[in-house]
């Protein structure tokens, strides 16, 4: 959710001279949509330009399984293999032209520097802390959070020693907070599951005032491309406007409850083009004396379904673990499995917590996804299964 943020030393008009210690800063336009969105004004140190060399152009292809059947699957994404930095350990297991969703179980820092130019990304952490290091400041995470990062920014993601497993949602547009929790004027209603107390910008950081050789790789499309910068890219003595990254915490997320199931448009936390992103949290149950607490069967028409699975008891499904992820595609209607209905008859409340990606396209499954596939996923629905 862009707000207006501002840090460090900046002037009082845009496109003026601005010294600090007597020395003319050099001033950048962050902008969206050419000029016609939100922006940011960073005033460097040097020149944001100044590039060394070009170095190597890196392949990341996605790669989607071939010739698989179009079916319910269930991923066991705990079984893949740990390995590689936050970047290059990513394992896409789901992706169309809209969005490309993995997991990271990632075991080292990132070599150098990260820009994203073709996609927003939010990062949901799932095991680990860390910081979030940026031009625009230090953001802090742990587990819970979710991390969202404009194209375009140049960051690196630091790990504290430990465990980490990120479940990471690519877009081809911004993450932005649903329009109908905003008023016109952008500020969070009071129906909203959230508000902007419960929003965090990067906490400032002294400028890095660094001549030398910094490494940004670039990811385009199905490659990355190394680039070299003639100093450090976090030199900014302040910025200011409404393009940065952010951070939400999923245990912030004020569920909606009702006298009967409710669906999951009650959950959504954020929209991107060709998807939204649901937060189930934990919650009461339906209060109607005769409610079915677990969800209807539901036919995907228009959307495929993914759901990551992150604690808790997830009573409509059985053999689910956490950190599973379950795609249910569109053409087949999904829902509880055999005698899960009559089991939840009665409960009083839920401790699941997931999240969910409903996509208005239809995903491919990537090839990474088999590893950890669950043949008999599909098959679940049957009596005595």
């Amino acid at each position: 959710m862009p707000y207006y943020v501002e840090r460090g030393e900046i002037p009082g008009k845009r496109h003026v001279q601005h010294r600090v210690g007597g020395r003319l800063t050099y001033e950048e336009l962050v902008s969206r949509e050419g000029f016609s969105d939100v922006a940011s004004n960073a005033y460097h140190l040097r020149p944001p330009t100044a590039v060394r060399g070009v170095g190597a152009s890196r392949p990341l292809p996605l790669t989607a399984a071939a010739d698989e059947p179009h079916r319910h699957r269930h991923v066991f994404t705990s079984r893949l293999p740990a390995g590689g930095c936050p970047v290059f350990g990513r394992r896409a297991l789901a992706f169309n032209d809209d969005l490309v969703v993995s997991t990271c179980e990632p075991v080292q820092d990132q070599p150098a520097f990260y820009r994203n130019a073709l996609a927003d990304e939010l990062v949901f952490v799932h095991h680990g802390a860390g910081t979030l290091e940026s031009m625009y400041g230090d953001l802090d995470f742990g587990p819970g959070d979710y991390l969202v990062v404009p194209r375009g920014t140049t960051h690196r993601l630091r790990c504290r020693p430990g465990r980490v497993k990120l479940f990471v949602v690519e877009t081809r547009g911004p993450v932005q907070v649903p329009r109908h929790f905003r008023s016109d004027h952008g500020q969070l209603m009071e129906h909203a599951p959230y508000c902007e107390r419960d929003l965090r910008a990067p906490r400032w950081r002294e400028p890095v005032d660094e001549p030398g050789d910094f490494p940004v790789l670039v990811k385009l499309r199905d490659r990355v491309q190394e680039t070299v910068l003639a100093h450090h890219p976090f030199d900014l003595v302040g910025w200011d406007g409404f393009c940065y990254p952010w951070a939400f915490s999923i245990h912030d997320f004020m569920p909606v409850v009702g006298k009967v199931h409710l669906p999951p448009p009650v959950h959504v936390t954020f929209t991107a083009p060709g998807l939204v992103v649901c937060s189930f949290v934990p919650r009461p149950f339906d209060f109607h004396p005769e409610a079915v607490p677990i969800p209807y069967a539901h036919s995907n028409v228009d959307s495929d379904e993914i759901l990551y699975y992150v604690e808790g008891n997830f009573m409509s499904r059985r053999g689910i673990e956490t950190e599973s992820l379950t795609l249910h595609p569109l053409g087949y209607p999904h829902g509880p499995q055999p005698g899960l209905i009559e089991k939840s008859l009665g409960a009083k409340e839920t401790g699941e917590l997931a999240v969910m990606v409903d996509t208005f396209a239809p995903l491919r499954v990537g090839r990474d996804a088999l590893a950890a596939d669950d043949p008999a996923y599909p098959l679940s629905w049957l009596e005595g299964a």
